[in-house]
C-alpha cells in the first residue's frame, strides 16, 4: 500500500516540480520576445540596458524586467559567443536572480546561466560579485563572459591576489565582478583596516552568485579568513618537542579517527612529565597541570597532532622546502594557507622544514559571516541537495533542482566491496585493462596523492599509458583535463571536485585548435580549425561508440557529495558513460564506520579472495554512513558558527565605528564626549557617589589627571571649598580641558587638529580591536572547560566576552584621550633639527642612488630612516611640520600625502 507522502507526491509533483512549474509561463514569455531582440542592431541591445535603468530609476520593480532583461542578454550571448542558451539556462537563472542555489548538472553551462542574474540586477546599480573557487577560473570565466557584458554596455572586472591597488579599485568598481571567495574575504577585512574611505576598494555587498557554492560555503567554511602579523618566535621549541614524539608508543596516546583527535592517556602525561623535566622544559616540582605549563602543553599536543594527524601526499606536501598544505575536497595545493595555533610550525619541524615564526591575528571572519553580509544571495553547483538543510539554516538559502537538457543517459553501477586492498587494486587493474583495450577514456578517482602515485606504478607495471593530476602536477592541469575524454585516454585523479573545468568526449576541441596555432604560427587559422574540427567530430563518435566516459572511483568520500561531483564528470549533455566505486573493508570510511557488520555478511557468505560483493543494500548502508559523517561536520560547523556570531556583531560595530569615523569631517565632538566619560569615570572612582568629603582621595584624582588629561588642577583646594561636591569637580575638570584642547588646535591649526584627532582615534581602535581578537581566542580555547562545572561554553563565552568588549571600549576612550592630550607642537628648534635630519638623509639617499644605481633595497633602508623619537601611534612625537614640509616619518613625501593626510 502506498504512504501518503508518496500519494501526495504522484497527485501533486515534489515541491521541485512546482518550482520547476512556475517558472514555465517565465521562460515562454522570454522566447516569445526572441524575435523582437534578435531584430535590435547591436547599439539597439545598448541602448536596451540604458532603457531598463530610466525604468528602475521611474519605480519598475526588478522583477517586472526580468523576461526584458533576460532576452537581451540571450541575444547578447548569441552575438558575443555564438552560445544560445537554453531553457533550462534561463531556469536556473531565474532561480538565483530569487536567492536560490540552481543545481545544474557538470556540462550544464552554469558559467553562462549567472550572467542572466548578474545583468538584471546589475541594472540597479549594485554591485554585483560572481564567486569562484580559484584564480584560473575566476579571470578565464571574466574573460569568456566580459564579452557578453560589454555587448550591452556594462563592464567587468576581475580581483586576483597580488593585484595592484589602483586594478583593483577599478575592478571592484565595475558593474559585474568576478573573484575568489578567499580574495572577497581578505579585501573585506583589508578595507576595514585601512584609514580612509578613498583607500577601501569594495563598494559594499549587493548581490553574489557563488559558483560551486556548496565547496566555497560549506567545505571551506570550517576554517576562518585571518590575516596576521608575526609574534614571538619559538622555533627552537618546535624542534625540541618535535624529538619527543617519536619516543611515545601507543600506549602513551589514542586516536579517534571519527572526530580526527588526538589525545595522551595518564601513562603519556607521566611520560611526558619525566622526560620534560629531564629536558629542562618543565620546573622542578611544576606538574603539566599547572596554569605555568600551559604553552608546553600546547606546544606538544601540536606536535603530536603533527605526526598523527597529518599525513605527507595527502593532507600536505613538501615543495622547496616549504610545508604547503593539500585541499581534501579538489586535491589542490592551498598556496600561502597556514594552519594556525602553531600546528603548521609543529609540521615544519617534523619534515625538518624552516620554520616560520607564529603569527597573531590582526583581523578575521568566517566565509559564513562574510557570505550573510550581502542583500542577496544565490549559488550554482552540481551537488547541493545532500545539503539543503545546511544552506537552509545558516545562509536561508534553497536549493532547486534544474532538470538537464538531455536526459542522463549515464549508467551508474553498484558498488563493489573487495576484503582488502590488494583485492580491490587488482580488481581495478583489470577493469581498466579491460576498458582501455575498447578504446574508452577513463577518469580514476583517488583520496590522496600518494594512493594516485601507487595505483600510477600498478598501471606502469600493467603496461597502460596513463596520465596522473594531483597537487604535484598542479601546473599541468588544464592540459591533462582536455585530454582526459580522448579514445584511450586514461587519467587519474586527486579529487576532481571543484575544478570548473569539463571533461568533453573526443578531447577539448578549443584547446587543440590553440595548441596546433602557436606550434603552427605561420599556417592559416582558418584552414587548421576545419581540419581539427573534423579529426575531433570522428573521435567524438569514436569515444561515444566504446561507451563514453568511464569514471572509476578508487574510494567513497566522508561526503556523497564529492562522489557525486566525480560521477557527474560522466553523460554530460546526454553523453553516455558509465561509473563505478570500488571499495575494500580496508578503506578508511569502511574501517571507521561499521564493516564488522559486512565483514561477518562476507564471512557468512564464504567469499573467496579476488570475489566483490555487489549489491544495492550495501549502496544504502553506505549511504547511512555518509550521512552520518555530514550531520556530523554540520553540527560541527554550525557550534563554530555560534561562537563566531559572538564577535560577528562585535566586528560590525568596531568597523562601523571606523567608517563612521573616516566619513566624518569633525571629530571633535566624540573626541569630547570621550574625554567627559573619562573625566567621570576618575571622579567616580576617587569621589564615589553618595561619599562624604572626607572620604574622597583627592590626591589620587590629581595624580589620575595628570596622567590621563595633562592636567595639573588644585583639585584638592577645590574639594576644601565650601558646597562643592563631585559635579562641581567634574565640570571644572571638563572647562580646563576644552580650554587645553582649544588651545591645541588654534596651536596645529584647525585642519591638522581634525586629521590628528581622526588619525589616532583609528590607530588605537585598530590596537584594541587586535588585542581583543587575541583575548577572545584564548578565551574561546579554555571556555569548553567549564562545561565540567555544568555550565554552558557558548553562554560563558558570549557573556565574557561583552564585558570583555565594555572593558575595551572603556580602553579605548582613555587611550584616545591620553594621547591628544600629551601631543603637542614643535619648538621652532626642534623644527630646525628635524629638516637638518631629514636634509641630511636625503644627502645620503642621493649619494647612495648614484654609486649603487636603483637598487630598490638600499633606497628603501635611507627611505624608511624615520626622524630620531618619531613614534608612528604617538602624534607628539610628530612635532608641527607644515603642509608641505616633508613628513617626519622620513619617506620622503610631502607631511600632507602622509602622517598628515586627512582621511
Amino acid at each position: 500500500m502506498l504512504g501518503i507522502g508518496t500519494v501526495a507526491r504522484k497527485i501533486f509533483g515534489t515541491p521541485n516540480d512546482r518550482k520547476i512549474k512556475a517558472t514555465r509561463p517565465l521562460v515562454e514569455q522570454i522566447n516569445a520576445l526572441e524575435p523582437e531582440f534578435e531584430a535590435l542592431s547591436d547599439e539597439g541591445l545598448i541602448e536596451k540596458t540604458q532603457a531598463f535603468k530610466k525604468r528602475l530609476q521611474d519605480g519598475e520593480p526588478l522583477d517586472a524586467l526580468l523576461p526584458e532583461a533576460f532576452a537581451n542578454c540571450r541575444e547578447a550571448a548569441k552575438r558575443a559567443l555564438g552560445l544560445r542558451a537554453f531553457d533550462v539556462q534561463l531556469m536556473g537563472g531565474i532561480f538565483l536572480h530569487q536567492g536560490n542555489i540552481s543545481e545544474m548538472k557538470t556540462g550544464e553551462g552554469k558559467t553562462l546561466v549567472a550572467t542572466f542574474p548578474a545583468y538584471l540586477n546589475a541594472l540597479t546599480g549594485g554591485n554585483v560579485h560572481i564567486v569562484t573557487v580559484n584564480d584560473y577560473l575566476a579571470r578565464r570565466d571574466a574573460d569568456w563572459m566580459s564579452k557578453v557584458y560589454g555587448a550591452l554596455g556594462l563592464s567587468t572586472g576581475v580581483v586576483y591576489p597580488q593585484q595592484p591597488e589602483g586594478e583593483k579599485k577599478a575592478a571592484y568598481a565595475a558593474d559585474v565582478t568576478y573573484a575568489t571567495n578567499n580574495e572577497l574575504g581578505f579585501d573585506y577585512l583589508r578595507d576595514n583596516m585601512k584609514s580612509s574611505l578613498e583607500e577601501m576598494n569594495q563598494r559594499g555587498h549587493f548581490f553574489a552568485i557563488v559558483d560551486e557554492v556548496d565547496s566555497i560555503l560549506i567545505d571551506e567554511a570550517r576554517t576562518p579568513l585571518i590575516i596576521s602579523g608575526p609574534a614571538q618566535d619559538r622555533s627552537e621549541l618546535y624542534v625540541t618537542i618535535d624529538k619527543l614524539i617519536p619516543e611515545l608508543t601507543e600506549e602513551h596516546y589514542t586516536i579517534d579517527e571519527k572526530t580526527r583527535n588526538v589525545t595522551f592517556t595518564d601513562e603519556g602525561n607521566e611520560y611526558l612529565e619525566e622526560v620534560l623535566h629531564a629536558k629542562g622544559l618543565l620546573e622542578e616540582g611544576q606538574s603539566l597541570y599547572d596554569p605555568e605549563s600551559t604553552t608546553i602543553v600546547h606546544h606538544v599536543n601540536q606536535g603530536l597532532r603533527a605526526h598523527k594527524l597529518f599525513l605527507k601526499d595527502k593532507d600536505y606536501i613538501v615543495r622547496d622546502g616549504e610545508v604547503m598544505l593539500i585541499d581534501e575536497f579538489t586535491g589542490r595545493m592551498m598556496q600561502g594557507r597556514r594552519l594556525s595555533d602553531g600546528l603548521h610550525q609543529a609540521i615544519e619541524a617534523k619534515e625538518g622544514c624552516n620554520i616560520q615564526p607564529e603569527n597573531v591575528t590582526l583581523a578575521s571572519v568566517t566565509f559564513q559571516n562574510y557570505f550573510r553580509l550581502y542583500d542577496k544571495l544565490a549559488g550554482m553547483t552540481g551537488t547541493a541537495a545532500t545539503e539543503a538543510e545546511e544552506f537552509a539554516e545558516i545562509y536561508g538559502l534553497g536549493v532547486v533542482e534544474v532538470p538537464t537538457n538531455r536526459p542522463i543517459a549515464r549508467k551508474d553501477e553498484d558498488d563493489a566491496v573487495y576484503r582488502s586492498a590488494k583485492e580491490k587494486f587488482d580488481a581495478i587493474v583489470e577493469t581498466i585493462h579491460e576498458a582501455h583495450g575498447n578504446g574508452q577514456p577513463i577518469l580514476v578517482g583517488t583520496t590522496s596523492i600518494e594512493k594516485s602515485e601507487m595505483l600510477s606504478g600498478l598501471l606502469t607495471q600493467a603496461g597502460i599509458k596513463h596520465n596522473v593530476l594531483n597537487a604535484r602536477q598542479h601546473e599541468k592541469e588544464a592540459q591533462i583535463v582536455a585530454d582526459a575524454g580522448k579514445l584511450g585516454a586514461v587519467t587519474i585523479a586527486t579529487n576532481m571536485a571543484g575544478r570548473g573545468t569539463d571533461i568533453k568526449l573526443g578531447g577539448n576541441l578549443d584547446f587543440t585548435i590553440m595548441e596546433a596555432l602557436d606550434a603552427n604560427p605561420d599556417a592559416d587559422p582558418e584552414e587548421i580549425r576545419r581540419r581539427i574540427e573534423a579529426e575531433h567530430s570522428e573521435g567524438e563518435q569514436a569515444v561515444k561508440d566504446a561507451g563514453g566516459l568511464f569514471v572509476l572511483a578508487t574510494e567513497r568520500h566522508e561526503s556523497r557529495r564529492i562522489d557525486n561531483q566525480l560521477r557527474g564528470r560522466s553523460g554530460r549533455q546526454g553523453d553516455p558513460g558509465r561509473s563505478a566505486f570500488f571499495l575494500s573493508l580496508e578503506d578508511d570510511l569502511m574501517r571507521i564506520f561499521g564493516s564488522e557488520r559486512l565483514e561477518k555478511v562476507l564471512a557468512t557468505l564464504g567469499m573467496k579472495e579476488g570475489e566483490a560483493i555487489i549489491h544495492p543494500w550495501v549502496n544504502k548502508s553506505l549511504e547511512r554512513a555518509q550521512a552520518k559523517v555530514e550531520g556530523r561536520n554540520f553540527d560541527i560547523r554550525k557550534q563554530l558558527l555560534k561562537f563566531d556570531d559572538v564577535m560577528n556583531e562585535q566586528r560590525k560595530v568596531i568597523f562601523k565605528q571606523r567608517l563612521d569615523i573616516m566619513r566624518a569631517d569633525d571629530l571633535s565632538e566624540i573626541v569630547k564626549d570621550m574625554r567627559n566619560e573619562v573625566i567621570d569615570d576618575l571622579v567616580d572612582t576617587y569621589m564615589p557617589p553618595k561619599t562624604y568629603a572626607d572620604q574622597w582621595d583627592t590626591d589620587g584624582l590629581h595624580d589620575a589627571v595628570l596622567e590621563q588629561l595633562n592636567l595639573d588642577q588644585p583639585i584638592a583646594e577645590w574639594a576644601g571649598e565650601e558646597g562643592v561636591d563631585d559635579e562641581d569637580i567634574v565640570e571644572r575638570l571638563e572647562k580646563a580641558a576644552d580650554e587645553m584642547m582649544a588651545q591645541k588646535a588654534a596651536a596645529f591649526g584647525p585642519e591638522n587638529m581634525r586629521s590628528i584627532e581622526k588619525q589616532i582615534l583609528l590607530q588605537t581602535i585598530d590596537a584594541k580591536w587586535r588585542e581583543h581578537l587575541l583575548t577572545l581566542e584564548h578565551l574561546r580555547s579554555v571556555v569548553g572547560f567549564r562545561g565540567y562545572a555544568q555550565r554552558d561554553p557558548l553562554n560563558e563565552y558570549k557573556n565574557e566576552s561583552f564585558q570583555l568588549f565594555e572593558t575595551m571600549l572603556d580602553s579605548l576612550r582613555q587611550d584616545v584621550t591620553q594621547k591628544l592630550s600629551q601631543i603637542r607642537p614643535m619648538t621652532e628648534d626642534e623644527q630646525q633639527a628635524m629638516m637638518r635630519e631629514i636634509s641630511q638623509q636625503r644627502q645620503a639617499m642621493e649619494a647612495a642612488a648614484t654609486t649603487q644605481g636603483p637598487d630598490d633595497s638600499s633606497l628603501g633602508a635611507v627611505e624608511g630612516a624615520a626622524v630620531a623619537g618619531f613614534d608612528e601611534n604617538d602624534p607628539s612625537t610628530w612635532g608641527n611640520p607644515g603642509r608641505n614640509q616633508l613628513c617626519p616619518c622620513g619617506s620622503g613625501k610631502k607631511f600632507k600625502h602622509c602622517h598628515g593626510r586627512l582621511a
